[in-house]
């Protein structure tokens, strides 16, 4: 299974439970941890689950550094 990029970051911070900041396009900021994903939506989960759509994302930072392995 070849995995791109932005799956394989998601999948990394979903496992290890990284609390990350989420920057939408209109300038809001969500914080918590990703708790699943598809093609379109990240499930990001605080004191409620929020289901947010990938194009309205406009960066992640999560909270630690995150090592990606080589493909």
């Amino acid at each position: 299974m070849n995995e791109n990029l932005q799956d394989r970051f998601l999948n990394k911070l979903r496992k290890e439970k990284v609390q990350v900041s989420i920057f939408l396009v209109n300038g809001i900021k969500l914080d918590g941890v990703i708790d699943s994903f598809d093609s379109y939506t990240i499930l990001l989960k605080n004191k409620v689950t929020q289901s947010v759509y990938k194009h309205a994302i406009s960066t992640i930072v999560p909270s630690q550094p995150i090592k990606l392995e080589i493909l």
